[in-house]
């Protein structure tokens, strides 16, 4: 069977902007003081936390043969790590962070019937697999509009995003009977857009909400990922808090290929929590 592979994002290139940030919050610490932000920001931000999320998807994977097609489903609930990270520069200006990972495997019974002309057909019957994995990075310059306790916030960036689709099951290939093997992984960087806003209740007690999308038209790997999301922050301490919040995220991913497109789609809703560490 055919397989696609595709260099792994290296880890050391998915935390370097995490890794420059950082330096760059040290580096304001370190720097003379300037004009007091509004309450609602803070000068540099590192967040670690998990989104648990009920996810609903629909994915198919292609092959020469035919596509096996999984339907919508939802697997059941699924906590995904996430960090996030904030560098304000200036009063009104800043660089934002944000990774995540979506990884799912299910297993059930899903059948396929595909003909392909003179390069075959694909007959599965029983049960089978479909694995997901989405990593997911963006990192956005941001401008913060007000001074007082609520700011608005407009952003424009880039994300990348990489997918990687499996499936495996009992298959009738061309007249034989065997196991059927297939995987696709790719990778896109697209442009992003954010706005957001930021009250304060007080200094330690913050509302937020914030909305951003990602899409991609052109190239083999396309589509759209939109993300919104409302909560609170609580600081019990000066420089570290709790941060609570209520997640949607809609992911529309689309690979082309000579016989069949490759797709995954996935809406994500669900709560998440973060520690948060602020200077």
């Amino acid at each position: 069977m055919l397989q696609l592979h595709s260099r792994p994002f290296d880890w050391t290139v998915r935390f370097g902007a995490i890794g420059a940030l950082v330096g760059t919050g040290f580096l304001f610490a370190a720097a003379p003081a300037l004009a007091d932000p509004s309450p609602a920001l803070d000068r540099f931000s590192f967040s670690v936390g998990g989104y648990n999320a009920d996810p609903k998807f629909n994915a198919s994977v292609n092959s020469p043969y035919g596509s096996l097609q999984s339907g919508d489903i939802k697997p059941g609930r699924v906590t995904m790590p996430r960090v996030s990270a904030d560098v304000l520069l200036g009063d009104s200006q800043g660089i934002s962070f944000d990774y995540y990972q979506y990884k799912r495997d299910y297993s059930g019974g899903i059948a396929s019937n595909n003909s392909f002309g003179s390069f075959g057909s694909l007959n599965t019957f029983g049960n089978a697999n479909i694995s997901t994995k989405l990593d997911f990075a963006k990192l956005s310059y941001k401008w913060w509009i007000g001074s007082g306790n609520t700011v608005l916030g407009l952003g424009a960036g880039a994300a990348y995003y990489r997918a990687t689709l499996g499936a495996s099951a009992s298959a009738v290939v061309n007249g034989q009977v065997g196991t059927y093997s297939q995987s696709s992984s790719d990778n896109a960087i697209a442009p992003l857009l954010e706005i957001g806003v930021r009250h304060a209740i007080t200094p330690d007690l913050r509302l937020f909400a914030d909305a951003s999308g990602v899409w991609k038209n052109g190239g083999r790997f396309h589509g759209n990922i939109y993300n919104a999301s409302a909560g609170v922050e609580w600081f019990p301490v000066k420089n570290v808090g709790l941060v609570l919040a209520y997640n949607v995220t809609n992911i529309d991913l689309t690979r082309d290929a000579d016989f069949a497109d490759t797709r995954l789609k996935v809406r994500l809703q669900g709560p998440s929590a973060f520690l948060k560490a602020r200077f």
